[in-house]
């Protein structure tokens, strides 16, 4: 059994983590730098940033932001927003990130996963996916949440993997934020669908959540955000309720 990961995730906007629910309402939490290095303290395995706003915006990541994180830590960082081109996953990987998350890019033109993946390899490469229950299947949303691109979850997930994607990070829009716990059936569906690593996304609430996740699905590893900002628990508490649960970590 390999040994389950958690990843704090930092969604940064104006140069500072925010969080909101359903991709919306949207407040400050405080510094990337500060956040990244008390994440390390207390023993998270990797981190994600994502430029929340970098897609909308129609512009590149927030090199200074990511370089700012990256001096913080020595954990990996996946970078993710903007990131549209070849010449942007060069930047990033340059400016300290270890992998770079692709989202609406990916759907727009799926051959960037591939390139990425034979120019920097697969490892380096996330396919990031936004996924809600449409009727009675998933779909997949891109431009923050706010379009739905009529692609089908697992559909899209077996090409991402087929074009040589290291990974999946999947969030569930309809449980972001809300701290209800993860959707466990769209991500059992997805880790069942693909042989790749799932890091699952959206819902964090308790430690429970993210023992059920970890625990029901095959996901490799399970990333947070508000329950870690806001100090209701720690990456400790996390790993040590997964050891309990008879759960290998780090």
């Amino acid at each position: 059994m390999s040994k389950k990961k958690i990843i704090p995730c930092l969604d940064t906007r104006d140069g500072k983590v925010v969080k909101g629910v359903h991709f919306e309402d949207v407040k400050d939490v405080g510094s990337p730098a500060d956040l990244a290095q008390r994440y390390t303290r207390e023993g998270a395995d990797e981190l994600v940033v994502l430029d929340i706003t970098a897609g909308p915006e129609g512009r590149s990541t927030r090199l200074d932001v990511l370089k700012s994180v990256c001096a913080a830590t020595d954990l990996p960082v996946t970078q993710g927003g903007g990131i549209r081109s070849l010449e942007d996953i060069e930047a990033a990987l340059a400016a300290g990130a270890s992998r770079v998350g692709i989202n609406s890019a990916a759907v727009q033109k799926p051959d960037l996963i591939r390139a990425g993946a034979e120019k920097f390899g697969s490892e380096t490469i996330v396919a990031a996916i936004d996924a809600k229950k449409v009727g009675p299947t998933w779909q997949v949303f891109v431009a923050g949440g706010q379009e739905n691109t009529g692609k089908d979850l697992l559909a899209w997930a077996r090409e991402v993997e087929n074009l040589g994607a290291g990974a999946i990070l999947l969030t569930s829009i309809d449980a972001d934020g809300t701290k209800a716990g993860y959707d466990l059936d769209m991500t059992r569906a997805v880790t069942e669908a693909v042989s790749i690593p799932v890091i699952a996304s959206g819902g964090a609430g308790s430690v429970q959540d993210m023992v059920d996740v970890l625990k029901e699905t095959n996901c490799a590893a399970a990333l947070a955000a508000s329950i870690f900002h806001f100090g209701e628990t720690s990456v400790g508490d996390i790993k040590a309720a997964l050891e309990a649960a008879g759960l290998e970590v780090d």
